[in-house]
């Protein structure tokens, strides 16, 4: 039957017919390196070997190939536990076999699990609105008329029934509780009103806050101020949420404990003892649902109390206020069971130093269909492991064993990684070179990017970064320009810099949490580095985030995605083959000074009441024994007559340091977050000196002191470490 085209489809064959150009050209492009570049931690004839082998897995991966891999994993709904993701890790599985990966296994963990059985809200003062806590389709989109598409509601919620008034409460932060009280407005007791918000924090903060005010219930929307039509086009014409998304999402309180709230701090392997739920420090006691602005409207509208205060005020054509009038009556029923999650882990093994571990991961499960949050991670990394599969295929077997893992459970606690990491808890901490995590390859739209596109935007431990930046310059990026020159210009575009950023400030090695590599970096002391492109994006854990606003917003000719394929396996390929681990301490020294700067300033410290004078002394000889050692091992790499031997000694030194930073007690009131220099705040930021920094702003001298001398002392047995590697180093053959 013949049938009509839509300008969309009309577009989709055009992008097609240009996909095949730049597919063409890409292989046509190969770069060639003069015999002399180095690259940081190889001798320079292992350089010019590793330069030929990255020529030829970049010719591997394909966009066509992630096209199809993504549309397969958003072709369906498949939240964690559901049969839908279930059967995607069998799929994962049965196709990294294929693909030549070895021990491939899938993981099995018993955890707790939450899932709605029945929510609602309605209006009953001043009048009646039934909120529909669903979200509508659209025509172009027939992924939007699934039926497995659930409505609102958020992970671990507590079940209740409340009837209250409702209080506006902006972000629901602590600070703007100060505010409604100043306003002479309490929450004890009554149903609150936050929005997804500005500044940003994490959804399980809002309830923990909410919770200590004494709410009675929580509700979150999306206002289109920050990711609406304020900002641009709406869906299914732009990148932003349009009037009925929805933001689902976990509540858990995993900035305290991540994993299954049942099993803290060790793995929910079948037979696992746990702990009962009303005793986990990660759940929630407090009923929340997520909305849209549609079924937040009639609710603000109807408000006849206070003024809310100018930067309260959102996009709506309304006057927003804190309160009055307005009563509601929420009902959240959830079903809170065990059950099973599955992590698929599958290896290469190394050639030469099989013990030796580079892990590479992406979670699997979404809230809906997840075309940016996590398939297009989920996309880029299954055109890693083809590549890395046909390049052993063709006998280049790499140094160090691989390892890939698709997670469950991270949508709901950060669950697969967490569990799997406890379980292999001592073999990692001695083993695992770095972890190398992509929540979501392209989370922003190029057709809105302009013609310097997306922004890339990793982080990494500060060790990692310059290793980093210069893999980056070995790397595609779609317009043509290595990644390196592109990240570059969208740095200079997005802090409107008059001059182009410093290498040393390309990565952001400030890292908090909500992602895969907490596990790795806070509980066991890995290095860990995150990947991916950002941008234009309004339509997180919606319905919208599907295949559709991906073929036609987020990466139409999926380049973006090949680019993220190809630095990622840079930087797995050069981890694994290094003859030298390519951590750079001195660097690592220049960051922790910045670190100890900003917690200066920012708090105002009197230096009377805390010394801080003897910490940045350590640093710094920190810094001297790092940049020595590097010079010493870099000079000798380039004559490149050193054995095995010593390299091996080196090696088993420098992954030392890492685990140094770890202090078996955890920081003060998070014993599981164990690392002196890294951690996240309960709003998923950032935290650098978490247990110093936390006392610093709660003017608790005393633990602040104990708390720097912990990092003395760490940064004491690091700068010993790296003496001891350097003489060793100079005085063996």
């Amino acid at each position: 039957m013949t049938r009509k085209f839509s300008l969309a489809e009309a577009f989709c064959n055009a992008a097609l017919l240009a996909l095949c150009a730049v597919i063409f050209a890409r292989q046509q492009e190969a770069p060639s390196f003069p015999p002399s570049t180095p690259i940081r931690g190889f001798t320079l004839a292992h350089a010019m070997a590793e330069h030929k082998l990255e020529t030829e897995f970049q010719a591997i991966p394909s966009p066509q190939k992630a096209r199809e891999w993504h549309r397969t994993f958003t072709a369906e709904p498949h939240p964690a536990a559901s049969e839908r993701n279930n059967q995607l890790a069998d799929f994962i599985a049965d196709q990294w076999r294929k693909q030549g990966w070895e021990d491939v296994t899938l993981r099995r963990y018993d955890v707790l699990h939450s899932r709605p059985r029945s929510v609602s809200l309605e209006m009953t003062a001043p009048v009646h609105y039934t909120a529909s806590l669903r979200e509508e389709p659209y025509e172009v989109d027939p992924d939007t008329k699934n039926p497995a598409v659930l409505g609102a509601f958020f992970g671990y919620s507590a079940s209740r029934e409340v009837t209250a008034d409702v209080v506006y409460a902006h972000s629901g932060n602590p600070e703007d509780y100060n505010v409604l009280r100043k306003n002479g407005i309490s929450v004890k007791g009554k149903i609150v009103l936050a929005r997804y918000s500005n500044p940003y924090s994490y959804r399980g903060f809002k309830a923990l806050t909410a919770e200590r005010e004494g709410a009675a219930a929580l509700l979150i929307y999306s206002d289109p101020a920050e990711d609406g039509f304020a900002q641009g086009k709406v869906f299914p014409d732009g990148p932003w949420g349009p009037e009925s998304h929805i933001q689902r999402g976990a509540i858990t309180y995993d900035y305290i404990v991540p994993g299954d709230p049942t099993t803290p701090g060790w793995a929910s392997v079948p037979g696992a003892r746990h702990i009962k739920p009303e005793d986990a420090r990660s759940l929630p006691n407090i009923p929340a649902l997520p909305l849209s602005w549609h079924d937040a409207k009639p609710l603000l509208e109807n408000m006849n109390g206070a003024e809310a205060p100018k930067s309260w005020q959102g996009a709506l054509p309304i006057k927003y206020r804190l309160t009055g009038a307005v009563k509601a009556h929420v009902k959240v029923d959830m079903d809170t069971s065990f059950q099973p999650y599955t992590v698929v882990e599958g290896r290469i093994r190394g050639s030469e130093l099989p013990d030796e571990w580079v892990l590479v991961g992406n979670h699997r499960d979404a809230w809906v269909f997840g075309g940016v949050d996590p398939s297009s991670g989920t996309a880029s990394m299954m055109e890693l492991t083809r590549a890395l599969g046909e390049l052993k295929r063709r006998g280049m077997r790499p140094r160090r064993t691989v390892i890939a893992c698709s997670w469950d459970g991270e949508e709901y606690a950060l669950t697969g990684s967490t569990e799997w990491g406890e379980q292999f808890a001592d073999d990692l901490k001695k083993r695992l070179v770095a972890y190398l995590n992509v929540d979501e390859s392209v989370a922003g739209a190029a057709t809105a990017a302009g013609p310097e596109g997306l922004s890339f935007s990793p982080s990494a431990v500060a060790s990692l970064a310059p290793m980093l930046v210069e893999a980056s310059k070995d790397a595609h990026a779609p317009s043509g320009k290595t990644l390196y020159e592109a990240w570059r210009a969208t740095s200079k575009r997005d802090e409107k810099a008059d001059a182009p950023r410093l290498d040393s400030t390309l990565v952001e090695t400030r890292i908090g949490s909500g992602s895969d590599h907490t596990i790795f970096l806070n509980h066991l002391g890995r290095p860990v580095i995150n990947l991916g492109f950002s941008g234009d994006y309004g339509v997180y854990h919606s319905m919208y985030d599907d295949h559709y606003w991906m073929e036609h917003m987020g990466d139409p000719t999926f380049q973006y995605h090949m680019a993220l394929t190809d630095i990622w396996g840079l930087l797995a390929l050069r981890l694994a083959n290094a003859d030298v681990l390519p951590y750079d301490f001195g660097f690592n020294a220049m960051a922790l000074d910045h670190f100890l700067t900003q917690l200066e300033v920012s708090n105002k410290i009197d230096k009377h009441k805390l010394k801080l004078k003897k910490l940045r002394e350590r640093i710094a000889d920190f810094q001297n024994a790092g940049n020595e050692l590097r010079e010493a091992v870099e000079q000798e790499l380039r004559s490149g007559a050193i054995s095995a031997e010593k390299m091996q000694r080196l090696n088993e030194q420098l992954l030392q340091v890492e685990s140094n930073w770890l202090d078996p007690n955890g920081i003060p009131g998070r014993p599981w977050f164990q690392h002196l220099l890294y951690a996240a705040r309960y709003t998923y930021a950032h935290l650098e000196f978490p247990g110093l920094t936390e006392a610093v702003e709660k003017r608790d001298w005393k633990l602040a002191s104990e708390q720097a001398a912990l990092i003395e002392q760490a940064l004491e047995k690091n700068t010993e470490l790296l003496r001891k590697a350097k003489n060793s180093w100079e005085k063996s053959n």
